[in-house]
């Protein structure tokens, strides 16, 4: 039984090493930069003067913006040199590659080498790179991208500070508009707190799992476990759909394509726990340790993946930080605390069935 309890132990760590590796390449893949979270928040007031179909929004936690162009004419994003940068219209989403901004802009970062043919006095080369009248696009204008807060936050880093007012330029034609908005520091949460009253709530649902396995209490354990985790996975299913819609994506079929490339594993782990807690609730066999699988998954591609909210201010999904810091606290404390209990109810079955006098019939 021994033997039993340690392979299921290493079939539960083989899994999540496994799906661990898996996970990597589609979020490579997928190349997105959105903060988890971030300390500064980008706010826009919108376009200058206001231009009727046209309109913007900040979109991934302030970590790029969004232009759409419902005018019926093609409108232009002015680079960091005055050039012509990104031009939006009815044809499509066109970059200007003799643009600095085309590469500069393609990680949140900036550090993207410069090609030679990168120079902004040149003539516009438009590459078309998208369908539709919606461009978005990091801006180093409206996001902070030094290693260090400004010298203002560091004297007073438990206040507000107004980073800067910034401004976008776009070019209608030949009339002059701009993007304007505003870049703040907002102070961040105490993460210790957040971390406390997590691990106090594993350690309650883990305490489940001391309740022996085979008596009518530990069958309502079992089931408690197993609505907890629906709960969980429920959760972090709302979570990964609230990080799409912060990146910007629109209906049912951008939600889901957006899931689908960028947050799978965390879609995943969340509906795979939603599956065990109603196997568990069912009482099925195995159901111990389909509790301690689904809740590892949930903890690790679910809660620690997003965990950063608990150390910053600005969350990337459309609710308040604090609302996203209780989502996630829950799903690390039904994640881990589900691991917990699984396991110790599969020690449990194993002392038990161990320690089970035989009968006549299976001595020896």
């Amino acid at each position: 039984m021994i033997r039993t309890l340690l392979g299921r132990a290493a079939l539960v760590a083989a899994t999540v090493c496994v799906a661990t590796l898996l996970g990597a390449a589609p979020a490579a893949a997928h190349g997105a930069d959105a903060p988890d979270a971030t300390d500064y928040r980008t706010r826009t007031s919108g376009v200058t003067p206001a231009r009727p179909g046209l309109a913007v929004r900040v979109v991934e936690a302030g970590a790029r913006l969004e232009l759409t162009n419902n005018t019926g004419r093609a409108v232009e994003v002015i680079g960091y040199s005055g050039e012509p940068y990104l031009r939006v219209g009815p044809n499509g989403v066109f970059e200007n590659r003799n643009s600095p901004a085309t590469y500069l802009n393609r990680t949140i970062t900036g550090d993207t080498a410069l090609p030679a043919e990168a120079d902004p006095a040149a003539p516009p080369s438009w590459q078309r790179v998208a369908d539709g009248t919606t461009a978005r696009w990091h801006d180093r204008r409206a996001l902070w991208q030094e290693s260090t807060p400004p010298a203002a936050v560091r004297a007073d880093p438990e206040r507000e500070h107004r980073v800067r007012d910034w401004t976008v330029p776009l070019r209608d034609g030949a009339d002059p508009v701009a993007i304007v908005g505003t870049l703040d520091w907002v102070p961040p949460p105490d993460a210790y707190t957040w971390w406390a009253v997590s691990i106090v709530g594993l350690l309650a649902v883990g305490a489940l799992g001391l309740v022996a396995a085979a008596s009518p209490a530990g069958v309502r354990a079992l089931s408690a476990l197993g609505a907890l985790l629906v709960v969980g996975g429920a959760v972090a299913v709302a979570y990964s759909v609230g990080r799409e819609v912060d990146a910007g994506a629109q209906g049912i079929g951008g939600v889901l394509t957006g899931l689908l490339s960028g947050q799978i594993w965390s879609l995943l782990t969340g509906l795979g726990a939603v599956a065990a807690g109603l196997y568990a609730l069912r009482r099925r066999p195995a159901g111990d340790f389909a509790v301690a699988l689904a809740g590892a998954c949930l903890a690790l591609f679910a809660g620690v993946a997003n965990a950063a909210v608990f150390a910053r201010s600005i969350a990337p999904v459309p609710w308040s930080p604090e609302v996203a810091r209780v989502m996630v606290a829950v799903v690390l404390v039904v994640g881990a605390g589900a691991t917990a209990a699984g396991v110790l109810r599969l020690h449990a079955t194993s002392r038990a069935a161990s320690t089970t006098p035989r009968t006549p019939a299976q001595a020896p």
